[in-house]
Formats: structure tokens, C-alpha cells, sequence
């Protein structure tokens, strides 16, 4: 009883942090505040145009070193400033230095919990599928691979992964636009199905 109460708990906050990432990621791809969706669009298809060209540890040394060269030129600066104008300002950084960032014990658990909710799901969907408990869906899953291995020979997962970040960022923007027109053509669309559902 007490671990079916501590299951719900856990996955309740799942949920709700789940759904609050979720808004957060919308409002960043409909272009609710231009400057950050800019920022999250541009850095990420930096990073995957990165990773396509380069090898990952490439990437990530480059990335640091980027981010190194921003904070030392701007100790260095503030540090000059300091000198020039006699203040005792201290640390730049020293907000963020003091900022609490250790991982509590809790949180572990928390994120333990969720992982093995979804692990022990995956392997009994795994399980299920491949051992044709059910035959439709062994077979869907069957059709689906046999699909994905011709977007494989044609792509690669990073090029995947640009192309769906490029689409993410830019379909919103467009139907925001475009929205009276793009839904007229869907209402068309639709009732074009129906009718040839009905017959």
C-alpha cells in the first residue's frame, strides 16, 4: 500500500514537471518571446550542424572552450575595471558562484523512480512485441523498422534530428501567419475524406 502511494507521488510529479517542460517548449517554438526562441533555435542547430560535421567530443571541447574564452575575457575585464576605478566589487561571478547546485539525495531518488516506471514499461512493451503476444502489433512494430530502415540508408539520426528541429521552430511561425488560409485547406481537406469515406 505505502509503495502504490509513493508510485502515484512519484509519478504525479512526473506529470506535472512533465507538462511544465512541455509548456515551456511550446512557447518557445510558437515564438512567444522572439529573443529567446532566436537563442534556443540558434544554438541547437549549431550544436546538431556541429555534431553532423564533427565527432561529438569535438563538439563539446569546442563548446567549452567558447565558454571559457566568454567568462575569462570577462574576469579579466571586470578585474581591469576594478583597478582603473579603485572599487571593491569582488568576484563577477559571485552570485552564481555561491548559488547552490548539489543534487540532493532526493532528487536521485526521484529521477530513479521515473527511470525504472519507464524502463519497466519499455521492456514489457519489448517483451510483448517481440515475442508476438499480440500479432497486429508485432506487426506494425515489424512495418515500422522495415520503414526506418530505408530513412536510415537515406539519413542519418543527426540529419533527422535538424531537419525535425527546423520544422519544430518554423511550422508554428507559418501557421501563425498563414492561419485562415492553412485552415480553409485543412477544412477542404478533411471534408474531401469524409466524403470518400462515405462512399
Amino acid at each position: 500500500n505505502n509503495f502504490e502511494t509513493v508510485r502515484s507521488i512519484v509519478i504525479t510529479s512526473a506529470i506535472i514537471r512533465l507538462s511544465v517542460t512541455i509548456s515551456a517548449a511550446l512557447q518557445l517554438v510558437q515564438w512567444k518571446e522572439p529573443k529567446k526562441s532566436a537563442a534556443a533555435f540558434g544554438m541547437s542547430m549549431l550544436v546538431l550542424v556541429s555534431v553532423a560535421t564533427l565527432s561529438v567530443i569535438s563538439v563539446v571541447s569546442y563548446l567549452l572552450l567558447a565558454c571559457l574564452c566568454v567568462t575569462i575575457t570577462f574576469r579579466v575585464y571586470k578585474s581591469v575595471i576594478q583597478a582603473i576605478q579603485k572599487s571593491d566589487e569582488g568576484h563577477p561571478f559571485r552570485s552564481l558562484l555561491q548559488r547552490d547546485i548539489s543534487v540532493s539525495s532526493e532528487s536521485i531518488r526521484q529521477l530513479a523512480d521515473q527511470t525504472l516506471i519507464h524502463l519497466n514499461w519499455f521492456t514489457c512493451q519489448g517483451r510483448r512485441l517481440l515475442l508476438v503476444e499480440d500479432l497486429v502489433d508485432s506487426l506494425k512494430l515489424a512495418a515500422v523498422m522495415w520503414v526506418m530502415t530505408y530513412i536510415g540508408a537515406v539519413f542519418n539520426g543527426v540529419t533527422i534530428l535538424i531537419i525535425a528541429d527546423v520544422i519544430s521552430f518554423t511550422t508554428p511561425l507559418i501557421y501563425q501567419k498563414k492561419k485562415v488560409h492553412i485552415d480553409h485547406q485543412v477544412a477542404l481537406l478533411r471534408s474531401k475524406l469524409e466524403e470518400t469515406v462515405q462512399k
